[in-house]
């Protein structure tokens, strides 16, 4: 492609020239895998979005607006044609630390192993934009990763990257679901990729093993039940899903792990993206104590911090309930009575209730003579009366 082509005079051959080394430079760029559609409306996704919405199945964390959702013109208005990327990341960690009795620990999803994946793709979108830019000046872009408002998955679908699996991740025959995907907008009408025919076949490992049942049926998701949007909220959570939480502290990878698919991979070329071992798999008991500025220090690069570190100190919490860990029954018992958050100090009564015992009940009829929050009161007189029985 000559430097002096423009988006607007170049003749298609230029534009398949010019896609086949994009295609060939995406390994150099840090790219992984690299797709083109059209920029045309997702109407097969509409319906969907609409009945999702219908059946109160959406997270909250998604673009409000469903046409922008369905139509890229209306985020970028000389849509041509979309550009999907993806990157892969690990599945496995080398040497884990061991959780052990009174020394328990946490996981975090392998979403939140290594950098934040947003800024990585952001800088690997970036660097894809001023490659096409200095042969194409007048090339406009529209990048966006995770948050933007295109649906993700449906753009990689159209573009090749992969099939939508049953557990409504997008799965690569090279790297299986463990991908990151970001996709660019673009101004230069590139021809489109074929998307991948192969598929999940009569297999329902996943949606037999979701926890929580949050996966309703072939790529259908209720995220209200789903573990990985439920360990990301703030709210006081349910009994049912504090059990089904067990030890994790962010996200869920259930779903991808059973899957056939995934079975083997393991990518490790993207040094940025490797596990430490002690951020990802923590202690547990330190999480409860640690400060603002500690946890800025620790997880401010992590793409578990964006919610902050309220509920990570919830899911701590619930999960030295599920162990049952005795020796974190004074931490417990003090967050109870001295921490401002109404929301920690319920579920710290929880995991008290859980854990058992006359220490642990000490501690939650002790809160409740000196509990003020009316939601809280109403917890621990719950959990109060359930030990008395």
């Amino acid at each position: 492609m000559a430097p002096a082509e423009t988006a607007n005079k170049a003749k298609p051959a230029a534009w398949q020239q010019l896609k086949d080394e994009i295609k060939q430079a995406a390994k150099s760029l840090g790219i992984d895998k690299i797709g083109f559609t059209t920029a045309d409306p997702f109407f097969e996704l509409k319906e969907r979005l609409i009945e999702r919405r219908r059946k109160g199945y959406e997270s909250g964390f998604e673009e409000p607006d469903i046409e922008k959702r369905v139509y890229p013109s209306l985020n970028m208005s000389e849509a041509r044609s979309i550009i999907s990327i993806a990157v892969a990341y690990p599945a496995k960690m080398s040497n884990p630390p061991r959780s052990e009795p009174g020394a328990y620990r946490g996981i975090l999803a392998r979403s939140a192993w290594g950098k934040d994946y947003h800024h990585v793709l952001r800088e690997r979108l970036k660097r894809l934009e001023e490659w096409i830019a200095e042969r194409v000046p007048d090339a406009r872009f529209m990048s966006m990763v995770d948050t933007g408002a295109l649906v993700d998955r449906a753009v990689a679908e159209r573009a090749g990257i992969g099939w939508s699996g049953k557990n409504c991740a997008i799965i690569t025959p090279e790297y299986g679901s463990w991908v990151y995907l970001g996709e660019m907008i673009t101004n230069i009408p590139f021809p489109p990729d074929e998307p991948i025919t192969e598929g999940c076949g009569d297999c329902t490992i996943c949606i037999d093993a979701c926890p929580t049942g949050a996966l309703v049926g072939p790529g259908q998701l209720n995220a209200q039940r789903c573990i990985s949007f439920l360990t990301q909220t703030k709210d006081l959570l349910p009994d049912e899903f504090k059990k089904k939480i067990g030890n994790r502290l962010y996200g869920c990878d259930t779903c991808q792990v059973v899957c056939p698919k995934n079975r083997k991979i393991n990518s490790t070329h993207h040094p940025e993206l490797q596990p430490d071992p002690e951020l990802v798999k923590p202690l547990l008991k330190p999480l409860l104590t640690i400060s603002n500025r500690e946890y800025k220090a620790r997880y401010g690069d992590n793409a578990s911090s964006w919610r902050g570190k309220k509920p990570i100190q919830r899911n701590a919490i619930i999960a030295l309930g599920n162990f049952k860990d005795h020796t974190a029954i004074p931490l417990l018992a003090e967050l109870i009575i001295r921490d401002p958050r109404p929301v920690i100090r319920a579920t710290a009564a929880w995991a008290l209730s859980r854990i058992g015992g006359e220490e642990a009940e000490r501690a939650l009829h002790k809160a409740r003579e000196v509990e003020q929050d009316p939601e809280v009161l109403t917890e621990l007189e719950r959990l109060c009366g359930e030990a008395e029985e």
